[in-house]
């Protein structure tokens, strides 16, 4: 027996209703589950470049560290007062770092990957034991949020940066202070040892640099005024060698310092950028160094001869950087997309999708196969980069 028409050829001109008559089932509809008619959040997953993305954060993420031995194991602090250890491509294991009451603003692993730190912007700092039972132990002592957290590169020592003007360090395997700095006018906000390990440099909110010895704490070198920087410092970065210091500002300027006898070395010859700079970064040779800022470029600088290599216009603020390898930098932007470029040309090379707002953090796996970023959509996106070094 063949199908009725689906409709009939007399009645074309004719309009057609629907009565009570015609209904065959009523379905509740909740309106919670009915889609935007603008969102594409799904659609944007189905088309995401990433190979792992972890959801399980309810708030803005701020941070994000790779293990430096375990290529799979990655840490995520944000917004939600909550930090995990998950794994890329194990969606089913994942590991709370319980404990913080406030918004997790940074998180690092120590050099052999053994520790895990977790600091928030109650100043409490948690140290995970993550080779053994994931035990922590509480790091209590600054006075104002947790700005940055810095392991030393062998040993288990650490170094915190805070917003009342103060730096600590502590060595984490007996909960011991060891240290405190203090000579910054305003909020810590940059620090690092130095690759060697024998000196910390810090930048803050005061438009300062001081040069640290760790272990007397006292400051050998106190960089400010005319020619540095005339507003608060951003971030910074030191290269390889342990001699020099990279900073950015939120004026836009970008300097070098020699650390070993605390002069600006740059001789203004990096222009500045029209807005803030929020990230640096030595490329692993230490000869270039990328700049990115909110004016919506990233500028490749060759060091030695102070000279600009190309300059990566993005649609939006530059957040994050990080170096693949010798020749490829990724960047994260404003406008939640994750770029690489080819430092020698100033290309992108690619353009990795995953995000619905803006990229915060971003962070290279021990093997370079994988770069993860966190984003302020609240997830954490893996993406494979191997062939970009």
């Amino acid at each position: 027996m063949s199908s009725p028409p689906l409709y009939d050829d007399e009645d074309d001109n004719e309009p057609s209703f629907l009565d009570e008559a015609d209904i065959i089932r009523e379905v509740e509809m909740d309106n919670e589950d009915l889609p935007d008619a603008d969102d594409d959040s799904e659609l944007e997953d189905e088309d995401g470049d990433f190979v792992h993305k972890f959801t399980a954060h309810t708030g803005e993420l701020y941070s994000v560290a790779s293990s430096p031995k375990d290529a799979a194991l990655v840490a995520t602090g944000g917004g939600d007062d909550r930090g995990f250890l998950w794994k890329i491509g194990q969606g089913d294991w994942a590991f709370e770092l319980q404990g913080h009451e406030e918004s997790i603003s940074s998180v690092a692993f120590s050099y052999d990957g053994q520790r895990l730190a977790s600091g928030s912007l109650d100043g409490i700092i948690k140290v995970w034991d993550v080779s053994g039972n994931l035990e922590a132990k509480k790091l209590e002592g600054p006075g104002g949020g947790i700005e940055w957290l810095s392991w030393h590169p062998r040993g288990h020592i650490l170094l915190a940066g805070s917003e009342d003007f103060t730096i600590w360090m502590w060595n984490t395997d007996n909960a011991a202070l060891l240290n405190t700095f203090t000579g910054h006018g305003d909020s810590v906000t940059c620090g690092d040892f130095t690759p060697d390990g024998k000196i910390i440099c810090t930048g803050s909110n005061d438009a300062s640099l001081r040069i640290w010895n760790p272990k007397s704490g006292e400051s050998t070198h106190v960089v400010r005024g005319h020619p540095y920087h005339n507003e608060g410092l951003t971030c910074l970065t030191i290269n390889s060698t342990s001699t020099l210091a990279l900073s950015g500002s939120k004026d836009g300027s970008v300097h070098i310092v020699n650390i070993t006898t605390g002069r600006v070395v740059d001789n203004n010859a990096l222009a500045p950028h029209s807005d803030s700079i929020e990230c640096v970064g030595f490329a692993p040779s230490g000869s270039w160094a990328a700049v990115g800022g909110m004016d919506k470029k990233l500028i490749i600088w060759d060091i030695e001869h102070l000279i600009p290599r190309g300059t990566c216009e993005h649609e939006d603020g530059v957040t994050c950087l990080a170096w693949l390898g010798a020749s490829y930098v990724a960047t994260g932007c404003v406008d939640g997309k994750v770029r690489l470029w080819d430092s020698r040309s100033g290309e992108c090379v690619k353009t990795l999708k995953g995000h619905s707002d803006a990229i915060q953090s971003l962070s290279v796996s021990a093997n370079r196969d994988y770069l993860v970023s966190a984003s302020l959509d609240g997830t954490a996106c893996a993406f494979e980069v191997e062939n970009f070094r």
